[in-house]
C-alpha cells in the first residue's frame, strides 16, 4: 500500500502562523466593485487575512516553523534540511530559505526555495520523502508559506478577492513502511503557463522597467474559466490514480484536504471522487486562497478540530500555476 522505499518519511509535528489582520468581503465590497453575496456564491470566501505593514514573508515562515519545530520536539540544531515552498519569495536574491535559516537556528540546515505555485507544499513532501528514503536526511522542515495579498491587483475584482496570507509547516522523520507519505503523485503542463501568472518582476520585464508598471504585470493573472475546468479535471484525475495505487477504496480515506482554493472546486471533486461531505475538509471561508500554504494551514485546523488524528489517512490534492498539479496519501 505504499511505494516501494525501506523508509518512508513520517511526518512528527505540524505547525502555522496567520496574520492578525482580517479582511472581510464587507471591507472588499468599499475597495471593489464586488459583493458579499458574490464572492461567496463563487468561492466560498468570506475573509481572508493580510500580512501587517511592517511583516514579509519570512516573519510567516519563522512563526510556523519554530510552531512545527516545538510540536515535533525537535531541536533547530537536528534539522537536515529545510524545503521552503512559496511563490512570493522574500526578496529575489538570495533564497528566502537562507534568510529564515538564522532565525530558525537551522545551522546544520541544507536550505532551498521550491517554486510550483499552489502545489508547492505537496512538491515538497515529495522531494523531502526521497531524501529520508535514501538516508541523505533524517530530520525535514517543510513550510508552506505566501504573501499573496502583496502581489494581488486590487482594481482586478476577479482576482483580488481570492488571495490570503499565511504559513504552515510539517516536520519530517524517518518512518516505518505504512506509515508517512504512502504514495505521491505529480504532474506539470507548461502549455498552460499563462492562466496562472505573475508576468512582471522576472527577467523578461525586470521590477525597474517603467512598461512593467505602466502595464500592471508585476501583479497575479488568472483566468478563472479556464483555471476552473482544468482544476477539477486535473485533481480528480491525480487523486485516483494515488487511491488506486494504494489499492484502497474511497471509504478508506479519512479525510480529504484539498488545496482550499475555491469551494465550487472543492466540492465538484469531491462530488467526482465519491467522499462524503463528511470526509472533505475546508476552512477556505476563513483564510481564502493562501497558495503553497493552504494544506499545512488546514491539516493544522483539522488537528485542532479533531479531525486529523495519529493514525488518519490522509488524501491531500493541489493545483496551481505551472499548471503544476499534485496528489499525497498520508497515514498521520
Amino acid at each position: 500500500m505504499h511505494d516501494h522505499f525501506a523508509k518512508t518519511a513520517k511526518i512528527v509535528g505540524l505547525g502555522s502562523y496567520l496574520p492578525e489582520r482580517i479582511l472581510t468581503n464587507r471591507e472588499l465590497e468599499a475597495m471593489v466593485e464586488t459583493s458579499d453575496e458574490w464572492i461567496r456564491t463563487r468561492t466560498g470566501i468570506r475573509e481572508r487575512r493580510v500580512v501587517a505593514e511592517d511583516e514579509a514573508l519570512v516573519d510567516l515562515v519563522v512563526r510556523a516553523g519554530r510552531a512545527a519545530l516545538t510540536d515535533a520536539g525537535v531541536e533547530p540544531e537536528d534539522v537536515d534540511l529545510l524545503i521552503l515552498a512559496t511563490a512570493t519569495v522574500e526578496q529575489p536574491i538570495p533564497a528566502t530559505a537562507a534568510i529564515v535559516q538564522p532565525m530558525l537556528g537551522l545551522v546544520n540546515a541544507a536550505c532551498f526555495d521550491l517554486s510550483a505555485a499552489c502545489s508547492g507544499f505537496t512538491y515538497s513532501l515529495n522531494v523531502a520523502r526521497q531524501f529520508i528514503a535514501t538516508g541523505e536526511a533524517e530530520t525535514i522542515l517543510v513550510v508552506g508559506a505566501e504573501c499573496l495579498t502583496r502581489y494581488v491587483d486590487w482594481t482586478d475584482r476577479s482576482t483580488c478577492v481570492l488571495f490570503g496570507d499565511g504559513a504552515g509547516a510539517v516536520v519530517l522523520k524517518p518512518g516505518t513502511p505504512g506509515e508517512g507519505i504512502l504514495h505521491v503523485r505529480w504532474r506539470t503542463d507548461g502549455n498552460y503557463a499563462d492562466i496562472i501568472s505573475m508576468p512582471g518582476g522576472g527577467s523578461r520585464f525586470p521590477p525597474h522597467s517603467i512598461e512593467s508598471i505602466d502595464k500592471r504585470l508585476p501583479y497575479i493573472k488568472m483566468r478563472g474559466n479556464e483555471t476552473f475546468k482544468v482544476a477539477v479535471r486535473s485533481l480528480t484525475e491525480i487523486s485516483r490514480e494515488v487511491i488506486d495505487a494504494a489499492g484502497i477504496g474511497v471509504e478508506d480515506i479519512d479525510l480529504f484536504i484539498p488545496h482550499q482554493a475555491n469551494m465550487r472546486i472543492i466540492q465538484a471533486v469531491g462530488n467526482r471522487l465519491g467522499l462524503s461531505e463528511e470526509q472533505v475538509f475546508t476552512n477556505v471561508e476563513r483564510v481564502g486562497n493562501t497558495s503553497a500554504a493552504s494544506i499545512p494551514l488546514a491539516m493544522v485546523d483539522a488537528r485542532n478540530e479533531g479531525r486529523l488524528k495519529p493514525g488518519s489517512l490522509l488524501l491531500t490534492s493541489a493545483f496551481g500555476g505551472g499548471l503544476t498539479w499534485a496528489s499525497s496519501l498520508i497515514r498521520m
